[in-house]
């Protein structure tokens, strides 16, 4: 039975649902979790009718223009159809009514209830009602005898019992099914179905089996299966010519079996494995419409039922095959005949009886996924009268295409960018995007219409705000977004064009795949698409990432987009800081991660915020500073309505990592985190915005007393090699502090290596501020100073946002020399250091040269200069050890480190510029040699005269008028 599975659709929220067709076949009725019956005229209708019937609809049935529904009111409702017009209730219930349908005539409807009740209700006088008592746990569902003398229905009480409707009597129960004590716990709705026509036969789900009892003499006649059935089966229906059984399970998967040889002739799988909760064949036998517990409506197509009643065998094949080779289901008189006594061919066949035919064989590996269709980040479905086109941090598009009205609003959250517009949409513009700059409008092209672009630049400094373009014939929008100074549209064609604000076409290139959703953020454009076909639910998405600056350049270029398993894109877009996000439709927000290779890091999922699995959370915005997800609550469905406006809530972020319930977890979150929400402050300052200093202090402080926190923790749990790890990650003034934790702590071998570490650091960063003065100046920005918290997996190393500066001359500043540790040798003997004998002559030299560092069995004579710290250590460490006489070398540095820190700004400034006096003027300096370990330094006839000679001569060297003036560099 080759058939084809048409691509699903939202009907409903997520929740129960149920589907059936009128007795033409026209339409095809759904109702849901959400409370609405939806009435469509095919599975392409964007536009179908509704009826609300409660806030939860549980089951529907429909015969001869009357429209009958189980709500969560505990009433059982009649409605006219297709009209949809309320015509009273039918009967009610002490609680929520499970399953209704009508009988074959429809002139009576059942009904089962939580209150472990059945009642069968006339239709035209509904106070003519019959009960049926005894059943010990609510009702699952209910079916007539098309003869309309029995009536079946199955209870969580694990039975399936046989009602004589007359009598109001158990004709027989079976203990078919496991005992629970509600229907959402039931393992199985175990929807009954009895046979048409002649109702020889009644169809049971019984786990992953199909039970077929006899009418009359209620024996077990014949047994439905399969192998590939792993899972539960939910709900089953006969076909309407009453040969052939077809079944939705709980895994999502759809057999079709023929009654007649039992076996399976058509298998399906839906497309991303949801549970089935409705089933319905069409009046003609071609299609099967079923719905999921996500509220999505799907359909099977060319299930052709051929033959007429009076020339099928009486004995048909298994499968069949007509001219063209394709399967063909013959239609006998199976269950025909009215007359029991004479109705042989009523009865199942055998498989002995039945011919040999070899059946072709049956694909069973991963089933490709329908790729999802290009979308509007920000916007609500088109198909909704009143929806939202856009909705971003500068405003909100409202579209509105109704009896009364077609029309665009458009609001501004600040009313200074402009005034609130209404635009009449005499085009028909269904995609929208909206900028501080212009509105950007697009709408389809038709048989005798182009699709058309039209932009309202409102910020024109002209008269004229608003130009329009013509796609080519055949070529319509997709999806469009504006940055800064252009807008770009993706097309069908899988086509890019990029215009200027103004209209002026600047480029045109070609996508890799069909596009799914675009945004733009300042120079950034982000481009998803389908890179290939995904298989078993899961959409194959590539993603670009182009930056439309000066210099255009491809930062990311087709690499695949990750989702959440078996799940669809919903939003995309930038945090206002201009990192690129996007959100699945399982609720997972992920962000850009710029230090790690361009890889998309998970920071919130809203899915654990919500109460109800039928509520979502629609995002409007992402914020990092401070760290905000805006988004709309949405209770019961995916998207928020119109009127009244809906309010905007803010949800917190957290990284997915493991065990964050401890206080170790909860801090690393809280570092990784902070370190990833202000990536963004580097990006900015290369990309030439102002950042806020302020701001970007106070993270960078942040992370240091996390760590320093984490620090103390793994002390304490006397985890010291991780306490190590954590230092490597700390700034070079902040790991003194950790020296000083361990110091405190009796923990003399961790405070040993964090020296180390410390001198290290320092030594580093030494090196890379006088590699920053010596660089020359016209390169305009300036290297990482290591002064910034590091980020999280480079240990050791610092980096700092870069800052554009403008290219003008300026002075060279005074830079602060960080203090930095004396090297421990293990000897209470301070480190002596003599120039290098091979320096040039003062007037060569540009900048103190570091050398490099000497080997220990050199016993190194040449020295590094002498720093600020360094200098005043030499002048007050006599005061120091007297006051502290049997303090350790390591004890007088941490010691001369804390006095040093305490003296104001200008004073540690005086002591590092003398101190780069004594090492810059090589001509000042006498050349002398270590003399023994507890010598002391010779080289103190450089007294503060002499420094302040040597500042004179630097500042002079360095004045605006000399060579190098020009290229100046300032830094902070």
């Amino acid at each position: 039975m080759p058939c084809e599975r048409k691509p699903m659709r939202y009907g409903h929220s997520e929740g129960h649902t149920e589907v059936c067709f009128d007795e033409r076949g026209r339409f095809i009725v759904t109702c849901g979790n959400d409370g609405d019956v939806r009435i469509w005229e095919g599975l392409d209708d964007d536009d179908p009718k509704f009826i609300t019937v409660g806030e939860k609809a549980y089951s529907l049935a429909l015969k001869n223009g009357k429209l009958v529904t189980a709500g969560s009111n505990n009433t059982v409702q009649i409605h006219t159809f297709p009209d949809g017009e309320p015509d009273g209730i039918l009967t009610r219930f002490t609680t929520n009514a499970t399953h209704v349908t009508f009988n074959s005539s429809g002139s009576r409807v059942a009904a089962g209830s939580s209150d472990f009740m059945v009642k069968v209700v006339e239709v035209s006088d509904s106070s003519q009602q019959k009960t049926l008592r005894g059943h010990e746990a609510p009702v699952l569902s209910v079916t007539f005898d098309p003869k309309d003398d029995f009536l079946a229905s199955s209870s969580c009480d694990g039975s399936v019992v046989v009602w004589n409707i007359e009598e109001q009597t158990q004709v027989i129960s079976w203990p078919l099914l496991q005992k629970t004590n509600d229907v959402t716990n039931a393992k199985s709705l175990c929807r009954l179905a009895w046979q048409p026509r002649a109702g020889k036969f009644l169809a049971v789900p019984v786990d992953t089996k199909v039970h077929l009892y006899e009418r009359g003499s209620w024996d077990h006649v014949s047994t439905l299966s399969d192998d590939l059935l792993t899972q539960p089966i939910n709900v089953v229906t006969w076909s309407p010519c009453g040969r052939f059984l077809a079944a939705g399970s709980v895994g999502g998967s759809l057999t079709v079996w023929d009654a007649n040889s039992k076996l399976c002739v058509e298998r399906q799988k839906h497309e991303k494995g949801f549970t089935v909760c409705g089933l319905a064949w069409h009046p003609s036998g071609g299609q099967i419409a079923y719905t999921d517990t996500e509220g999505c409506l799907c359909l099977l197509d060319g299930l052709s039922t051929s033959a007429s009643d009076g020339d099928a065998p009486k004995v048909p094949t298994a499968r069949g095959t007509d001219d063209t080779g394709s399967l063909k289901l013959g239609q006998d008189k199976f269950g025909d005949d009215d007359d029991d006594d004479n109705d042989t061919g009523s009865a199942i066949v055998p498989p002995s009886a039945a011919p040999p035919v070899p059946l072709r064989p049956v694909y069973e590996g991963p089933l490709p996924t329908h790729p999802q269709k290009a979308f509007q980040s920000g916007s609500t479905p088109a198909h909704l009268t009143h929806r939202f086109m856009m909705w971003n941090s500068v405003g909100i598009v409202r579209g509105y295409n109704d009896e009364q009205d077609n029309a665009v609003d458009v609001e501004f959250h600040d009313t200074a960018v402009h005034h609130a517009m209404h635009l009449t949409n005499s085009l028909g513009h269904t995609v929208a995007d909206l900028s501080q700059e212009a509105v950007l409008l697009a709408c389809p092209g038709t048989d005798e219409l182009a699709s058309k672009l039209q932009c309202l630049h409102f910020s024109s400094w002209d008269t004229n705000k608003e130009w329009m373009v013509d796609l080519p014939s055949g070529e319509d929008v997709r999806a469009l977004c504006l940055g800064r100074g252009w807008a770009a549209v993706a097309t069908s064609v899988q086509m890019l064009r990029l215009f200027s604000i103004g209209g002026v076409q600047r480029e045109v290139f070609s996508l890799p795949g069909a596009a799914v959703c675009m945004a733009a953020h300042g120079e950034q454009l982000m481009i998803v698409y389908h890179r290939a076909t995904g298989f078993d639910g899961e959409q194959a998405l590539g993603v670009q990432l182009l930056q439309l600056g000066r210099r255009k350049r491809q930062i990311i270029n087709g690499e695949p987009l990750p989702l959440t398993l078996r799940s669809h894109l919903t939003w995309l877009g930038f945090t206002a800081e201009g990192t690129p996000c996007y959100v699945d439709s399982d609720g997972v927000v992920r962000m850009l991660n710029r230090s790690l290779g361009n890889t998309w890091t998970p920071v919130c999922h809203t899915r654990e915020t919500c109460k109800s699995k039928s509520d979502h959370y629609w995002v409007v915005g992402v914020h990092e500073n401070p760290q905000q997800l805006r988004c709309i609550p949405c209770k019961g469905s995916r998207y928020p309505p119109t009127l009244p406006r809906p309010a905007v809530a803010i949800l917190p972020f957290k990284l997915p990592l493991c065990q964050t319930s401890t206080e170790k977890g909860q801090m690393e979150e809280q570092f990784l985190r902070s370190v990833l929400f202000h990536h963004h402050y580097g990006f900015l300052s290369s990309s030439g915005y102002e950042v806020d200093e302020d701001g970007q202090t106070r993270s960078q402080k942040e992370q240091q007393e996390l760590l320093m926190k984490m620090f103390a923790l793994s002390c304490k749990l006397e985890r010291e090699f991780r306490a190590v790890e954590l230092a490597e990650l700390m700034t070079h003034n902040v790991v003194p502090l950790a020296i000083r934790y361990a110091s405190r702590s009796r923990r003399m071998a961790l405070a040993q290596r964090l020296s180390e570490l410390a001198l290290e650091k320092s030594n580093q960063v030494q090196e890379e501020e006088e590699q920053d003065e010596e660089e020359p100046e016209y390169s305009g920005i300036r290297r990482p100073s290591g002064k910034s918290a590091p980020l999280a997996g480079s240990a050791g190393k610092a980096n700092k946002a870069p800052v554009l500066k403008p290219l003008a001359p300026r002075p060279k500043p005074r830079s602060k020399v960080p203090s930095t540790l004396l090297h421990m040798t293990g000897t209470k003997a301070a480190s002596k250091k003599t120039p290098d004998s091979t320096e040039p002559p003062a007037d060569q030299q540009k900048q103190p040269e570091v050398p490099p560092p000497a080997s220990p069995a050199e016993n190194t004579e040449n020295k590094r200069p002498k720093t600020g710290f360094q200098l005043w250590l030499e002048e007050n460490r006599k005061n120091i050890v007297a006051d502290h006489p049997d303090m350790e070398e390591t004890d007088v540095i941490k010691d001369a480190m804390g006095r040093f820190r305490t003296l104001s700004a200008d004073e540690r400034l005086s002591w590092t510029e003398r101190a780069k006096g004594q090492s810059g003027d090589a001509a000042d300096l006498k050349k002398r040699k270590r003399g023994g370990e507890g010598g002391e330094d010779v080289e103190k006839e450089t007294g503060p005269t002499g420094a302040d000679e040597n500042i004179a001569k630097k500042k002079k060297s360095l004045d605006p008028s000399s060579k190098l003036s020009a290229f100046a560099f300032n830094k902070n």
